[in-house]
């Protein structure tokens, strides 16, 4: 599994591909949007960015998905919004604004994963990577 520099180089690398572009390349990755989530560090007090993709969009609700990989740790990003829910969300290029994170619940899961995982197949087999539960996170409007 790849190491926390290994998935920081390729945040930077996508960060620039955006930055190069002016935006025209990078906000959409594997046929899924890309964003840009800023959290707040649960240690440090610091904001962190990461770039993700979302596989799922409903109304004004953003899924991301926990996944690293099918590590068998949650990404630091993760952790960082169980902290501290309150978060800025840069959707497909559009400005950033706040949103609220939460974890969905054991029903949500079940009703969404099989979505998540019909529109990329990548996830389901990182879930059979790990035992950890990978978890979905909807991104909600504040």
């Amino acid at each position: 599994m790849p190491g926390d520099a290994v998935f920081k180089g390729l945040n930077a690398f996508h960060r620039g591909v955006l930055k190069l572009t002016g935006g025209r390349v990078g906000w959409n990755a594997g046929r899924m949007p890309v964003l840009e989530l800023t959290t707040t560090g649960r240690k440090t007090g610091r904001r962190h960015t990461v770039i993700l993709t979302s596989p799922l969009q409903e109304a004004d609700t953003i899924v991301v998905v926990g996944s690293r990989g099918g590590d068998d740790r949650h990404p630091a990003w993760f952790l960082n919004l169980r902290e501290n829910p309150d978060v800025e969300v840069a959707f497909a290029g559009a400005p950033a604004r706040p949103m609220h994170a939460r974890v969905a619940t054991a029903e949500e899961r079940a009703s969404l994963w099989p979505r998540v995982t019909s529109r990329y197949k990548g996830y389901a087999s990182y879930q059979q990577k790990t035992s950890r539960e990978i978890p979905l996170v909807l991104l909600e409007p504040s």
